[in-house]
């Protein structure tokens, strides 16, 4: 699995167990701008997120840096991001 979609995936965990239904409540709980949420979950080519940019869904999802990368699925994970314009 890529890091990218180990991340989309614990995103939508926290969301989903914050009772966050849409990208818009995501939007409104994080400060985060809409075009980098939708990058990072959209059905297109998804970006890998900056770690201020993760700090902050984080904040607003109620959870912390540690609890989000606290998952077996982040054990065998492959970092497929190309250059540097793969990050928001």
């Amino acid at each position: 699995m890529s890091l990218n979609e180990a991340i989309k995936i614990r995103l939508n965990y926290f969301l989903n167990k914050k009772g966050l239904s849409s990208l818009w409540d995501l939007y409104k709980n994080t400060g985060v701008p809409k075009s980098t949420i939708n990058a990072l979950l959209g059905s297109g080519k998804n970006k890998l997120p900056r770690l201020s940019t993760l700090l902050h869904l984080c904040e607003g999802l109620d959870t912390n840096l540690m609890e989000f990368f606290n998952d077996p699925i982040f054990i065998d994970i492959e970092d497929n991001a190309e250059d540097k314009n793969d990050f928001i």
